[in-house]
């Protein structure tokens, strides 16, 4: 089983080949929101380091959202092209899900948070004391504020855009318990891990009517042209 897997919700994007058992590759890119400008090169740099042949693909794996309007669609299009181009499964995984997945076997819940502008983020609650995510509820737009204020008495692990809570917190970065920053942002690795499953199991996304999902519509600027959306 091989799998290439791409995060490209964020401003820093990454893509990745696993199989069932471990991370072959992977590779960092932070461009903003430009992934088209590095998400080929970095792909193609992959197969170039290891021993694996870009046909031998059995799927690609692809956050799906929320996140940024302009990644997501890159990501998704960049996709389902490399399916096209190998006969491959088309493997989607919600971005907050990968999220939560960065903090395996936590006791406490977990919180992804992304940055949706306008003092709101995208969100929802997370278990993953069993070692993966159980999503609790439904993925939505919220007020910074009412995160906070919703889970001022209980214990949260924080991840994603967590500075955005530490800034609104009132007294300061301590009241925000967040993960380790090397696990606070998605990551294509753990896209991949989570896919594995969904083959085995043949979830698989249809390659012609998958969708980002972005939430809400996106985030336009007054006087912004279309090249400014943000989400």
């Amino acid at each position: 089983m091989l799998i290439l897997a791409i995060e490209t919700a964020t401003a820093a994007g990454s893509v990745a080949l696993v199989n069932e058992s471990k991370t072959v590759a992977s590779r960092y890119f932070d461009t903003g929101t430009y992934h088209s400008q590095r998400l080929f090169v970095e792909t193609a740099a992959i197969f170039e380091s290891v021993e694996h042949e870009f046909d031998q693909l059995d799927a690609v794996a692809v956050s799906i959202g929320p996140g940024s309007f302009t990644g997501l669609r890159i990501g998704l299009s960049a996709a389902k092209g490399f399916c096209l181009a190998v006969d491959g499964a088309l493997l989607t995984i919600p971005t907050l899900e990968a999220l939560a997945a960065r903090v395996p076997y936590a006791k406490a819940t977990v919180c992804p948070v992304l940055d949706a502008r306008r003092g709101q983020v995208f969100t929802a609650l997370f278990e993953t004391g069993d070692g993966k995510p159980e999503q609790r509820t439904e993925v939505r737009v919220a007020n910074v504020q009412d995160v906070l204020s919703e889970r001022k008495e209980m214990e949260t692990i924080y991840l994603g855009d967590v500075e955005l809570l530490r800034q609104a917190a009132e007294g300061g970065v301590s009241t925000v318990l967040s993960a380790p920053f090397p696990c606070v942002r998605p990551d294509a690795s753990t896209v991949g891990w989570l896919a594995v499953e969904k083959l085995l199991c043949k979830d698989l996304a249809d390659l012609a009517s998958a969708e980002p999902e972005y939430i809400r519509p996106p985030y336009v600027e007054e006087g912004a042209a279309v090249s400014g959306v943000r989400h």
